[in-house]
């Protein structure tokens, strides 16, 4: 019982070394190149494998047409495309007024485009209500000048209105909803602005009229019904105050009435109580023309 227990044990680590030495036979039995041919081979073999498995995980071979979604409602955009294996996202918001809200501007890929499956369709759509801005100062501009102004930030003409001033085709006053508008008053985005503007000086000329003495609301009253401006005042506007000086002058030193056009302008001087009118020596006869 002895003897036979130790026999066993060391014909199984016979067997052992013997597997062991076979496989080492077989591994440098074979000359080199032919393993290198074999790792070639099988590396050559996974490339093949994996570049066809790419080709079906891809679907590169499956297109889709993108359909026109420009005009229509997010919601509509939305459901057309999701419907059709598209992704969908917002890219950017603008504002038209000419468009419905929240409709789609703008799309990317455009409409009729050839795109993989589960491409994401990029969409700008229109903001439902108008971005309020600065409304910009544009009196004193050239009517062109205006309009380039008024379409950068994206505001409309709705009106022009001509008022006789010496400033031809410049914009003398700048309106929205039939009230003056401040420049950097906030209005909203698309709104319609009405300009009035210069028509140039009057063909004839006629009396200047005679304003020392009346108030300041008064004067500019009988200014403007003659299609005259006012132009300096000084030190101030003050409705209650009275004109006490005026430039051009009624009358001349020489006593002859002074001749102005429609569009010029009157300088008023200002005092807080109203002056004593000096007697208006009569008109000089001009002398004939021969």
């Amino acid at each position: 019982m002895k003897f036979r227990k130790p026999f066993h044990v060391c014909r199984f680590t016979f067997h052992e070394q013997k597997t062991d030495t076979t496989l080492f036979k077989f591994m440098t039995g074979k000359p080199l190149w032919v393993h290198i041919l074999t790792g070639i081979g099988i590396i050559f073999l996974l490339v093949v494998v994996f570049l066809q498995s790419l080709h079906w995980i891809t679907r590169h071979d499956k297109t889709l047409t993108i359909p026109a979604v420009t005009g229509k409602s997010l919601a509509d955009a939305r459901q057309l495309l999701e419907s059709k294996g598209f992704e969908v996202e917002i890219q950017d918001s603008m504002y038209n007024d000419t468009a419905k809200p929240l409709s789609v501007l703008r799309q990317f890929p455009d409409a009729e485009a050839l795109v993989k499956v589960n491409r994401t369709v990029y969409l700008t759509i229109n903001q439902a209500v108008a971005p309020m801005i600065d409304m910009p100062n544009l009196e004193g501009l050239s009517f062109r000048s205006a309009e380039i102004s008024m379409n950068q930030y994206r505001l409309k003409l709705e009106d022009t209105i001509y008022r006789t001033d010496f400033a031809k085709n410049s914009v003398l006053e700048q309106q929205y909803n039939g009230q003056r508008i401040k420049a950097g008053s906030k209005i909203p985005q698309g709104s319609k602005i009405t300009l009035v503007l210069g028509s140039g000086l009057g063909m004839e000329d006629f009396s200047v009229p005679d304003l020392v003495g009346l108030n300041y609301n008064d004067a500019k009253v009988l200014l403007e019904s003659n299609g005259l401006n006012v132009g300096t005042v000084i030190p101030a506007i003050d409705p209650n105050a009275f004109v006490g000086r005026q430039n051009p002058e009624h009358m001349t030193s020489d006593g002859r009435v002074n001749r102005i056009r429609q569009g010029q302008s009157v300088d008023l001087w200002l005092q807080p109580d109203k002056p004593e009118k000096l007697p208006v020596p009569e008109e000089q006869p001009q002398p004939a023309q021969p």
